[in-house]
C-alpha cells in the first residue's frame, strides 16, 4: 500500500539539498583555484561541467521550493 503524500518537510529537504550543492560547488571551485596548474585539462573540464550541472540543479530546487510554498498556502 502506498504511503500518503506528506509534504510537510519538503521545503526543509529542498533547502538542505541547496545548501549541500552550494557547498560542493564552492569546494570544487576552491580546488580548481588551488590546483589549477597541477590538474589535467580533462579533470578541470570534468569539475567545471559538474559545477554547471549543479547550477542547473540549484535553479530546479528553487523552483520546487516556490511550488511547495504555493501548495502550503
Amino acid at each position: 500500500m502506498a504511503k500518503p503524500d506528506n509534504r510537510a518537510d519538503n521545503v526543509e529537504h529542498l533547502q538542505q539539498s541547496i545548501n549541500n550543492t552550494i557547498k560542493n560547488m564552492e569546494e570544487s571551485e576552491a580546488y580548481l583555484d588551488e590546483h589549477a596548474d597541477e590538474i589535467s585539462p580533462q579533470e578541470r573540464e570534468t569539475l567545471q561541467s559538474k559545477n554547471e550541472r549543479r547550477e542547473k540543479s540549484l535553479s530546479g530546487f528553487r523552483n520546487e521550493i516556490e511550488d511547495e510554498a504555493e501548495h502550503q498556502s
